[in-house]
Parts: C-alpha cells; sequence; structure tokens
C-alpha cells in the first residue's frame, strides 16, 4: 500500500471527530504508522491489512492489543475497523538495541516478557494463532520458490537446517508471545516500559521470545545466562542451553527470510535486501556456534 493511500484511509476513519492530518511516522518496516490528533488528542493510527504471506490476521492483532492493554502492557485499542488500528498515543522514547543492553532496562523488559507470556492469556477473547518459527519457516520457502525468489538456491539448506534445529527443540511448553522483540517495539514514557505491535502474537515456545530478544539486540552471554536464570527461576542446564540455542538460530533464520519475502511484497520504502543480508550473517553466525557447541 502506498503511503499516499494509507494516509488517505487514516484520515477517514469513523471514529474521527472532524478533519484530521495524519502525521506519517518513519521506520516501521510492515505497516503504515501515523500520528493524528484529533480534538486536541494525539491517537497513534496504524494502517495494513492481512499479510497471508506473513501470517499476520488483523483480527489476532486485535484481539491481542486489547488483551495486552487488560494486562497492562500496551497502549488502549481506541477504535478498529478493517485495515486499521487506532491506539492511545504514548510520548516517549522508542527504546534502541543499545538502550536494551542496558542491564536496568533489560530487568524492566523481561518483567514485562513475562506479564506477557502469562498475564495476557487471562484476558484474551476468541480464537487465537499459534506462531510456530518452523511452520512459517516453511511457509516462507514455499511462497519464495513459487514467486522466484533470488534465494531459490539456498532454500532447500535452509529447510535442512530448520529441520535439524526444530528436533533440537524437541516438547515445548506454551505461553502467549509476542513473537517479534525488536527494539523498536518498547517505549519508555519516563516512568514505565510499553510493549506494542502485535502482529506476530500467538502462543508460543517461551524460548522463541526469548532467543528473539537476545539475537535482535545482540545481548552478551552474561546477559544471556541472567536472563535465562531469571525467566526460569534456575541456572538453565545443558539441555535447556541446546534448546534456547537452537531457538536462537531459528530466530535468525526466520528473520531473514522474512525479509527475503519482504523483498517481493512489501510496498513499504525499505531496503530489504540490506536486511536479509545482514540478518543471513548473523543466523550464519550462530548456526557455526550451534554445529560446533553441540
Amino acid at each position: 500500500m502506498g503511503n499516499s493511500t494509507a494516509e488517505a484511509r487514516a484520515s477517514a476513519l469513523s471514529c474521527w471527530r472532524g478533519p484530521v492530518a495524519p502525521e506519517p511516522i518513519s521506520g516501521g518496516i510492515t505497516n503504515a504508522n501515523f500520528v493524528v490528533q484529533d480534538g486536541g488528542v494525539k491517537y497513534f493510527v496504524r494502517i495494513g491489512d492481512d499479510i497471508p504471506e506473513h501470517g499476520v490476521m488483523r483480527f489476532n492483532e486485535l484481539a491481542a492489543s486489547r488483551a495486552a492493554h487488560a494486562a497492562g502492557v500496551s497502549p488502549a485499542v481506541v477504535h478498529a475497523e478493517p485495515g486499521a488500528l487506532v491506539l492511545a498515543y504514548i510520548e516517549g522514547d522508542t527504546l534502541t538495541p543499545e538502550a536494551v543492553r542496558e542491564d536496568a532496562i533489560l530487568e524492566r523488559i523481561l518483567r514485562l516478557v513475562q506479564i506477557c507470556h502469562r498475564t495476557i492469556p487471562q484476558h484474551l477473547r476468541g480464537a487465537a494463532l499459534v506462531f510456530w518459527v518452523f511452520q512459517a519457516v516453511r511457509n516462507y520457502a514455499k511462497t519464495l520458490a513459487e514467486d522466484n525468489s533470488r534465494m531459490v538456491p539456498e532454500l532447500p539448506r535452509y529447510l535442512d537446517i530448520a529441520a535439524q534445529l526444530e528436533q533440537a527443540i524437541g516438547n515445548i511448553s506454551l505461553v502467549f508471545g509476542h513473537n517479534d522483540l525488536l527494539a523498536a517495539n518498547f517505549i519508555d514514557d519516563g516512568e514505565r516500559l510499553w510493549l506494542v505491535d502485535w502482529d506476530y502474537a500467538g502462543f508460543n515456545s517461551p524460548l522463541f521470545d526469548l532467543g528473539g530478544l537476545a539475537t535482535n539486540n545482540e545481548l552478551s552471554e552474561q546477559q544471556q545466562q541472567w536472563v535465562l536464570e531469571s525467566y526460569f527461576s534456575a541456572s538453565p542446564d545443558a539441555d535447556l542451553q541446546r534448546r534456547y540455542s537452537a531457538m536462537k538460530c531459528a530466530s535468525l533464520l526466520r528473520e531473514s527470510m522474512w525479509s527475503m519475502v519482504s523483498e517481493l511484497y512489501s510496498t513499504i520504502d525499505f531496503d530489504y535486501i540490506a536486511y536479509t543480508t545482514e540478518n543471513l550473517g548473523r543466523f550464519e553466525a550462530a548456526w557455526r556456534q550451534f554445529r560446533s557447541e553441540w
């Protein structure tokens, strides 16, 4: 969707009391985002339809957003209609990976993640999706092959690695995952942190969020150990370490393939090829380390 089309949709939402002038927010790589002032009040507006190639279903995002607000981790949903979500605007700073790596902030983030995993299901209404990273990888591979991606020659290898990682992870417990713990999805308003953007929310292994938090923000080995010990209230044994390491690889492979598919489909002005290259480099490094250690 072009930005002018998205802006027109944001302007025409039925919730506004008068004419509005949406201001684009840069940085989004999935949706078109805007700030809208209406009646002296600021709102955050996300414009985007279902994205079947990524498994993004807006009914699920809406339900997760409402449950996350009820759990106290995300801003309130003010209005929703097909292809649009209006949220209370949070005045604050979007975190960077450097900020996430600050120990004091990382402690606050882990508390948010624990609330997400354990409390959101108590507020969730209706049907909910499961986010299984290996199904995402398999589906991405089919999409890339069908649409003649530049990465087609590499797909058999990626699928073989994914199968090995899925076997290494084995049986899982289920929590309600955010499943996209990029630094940009945390907002610090000066008093507390907020977790936003529930496009990929769904029931999942807790290791996916913990692994994604580490890989997306390049946490140190010491910080990763602290996260695992704090989350599980025990020092991780070798089995947990192995499964966690496998999930970190899977998280990076999925992010890489997400970007490959976005190269083909997205109309957002973003350098997806560079993003693919960056994440593939990190994935290959993580995979080499996994093979050497396990």
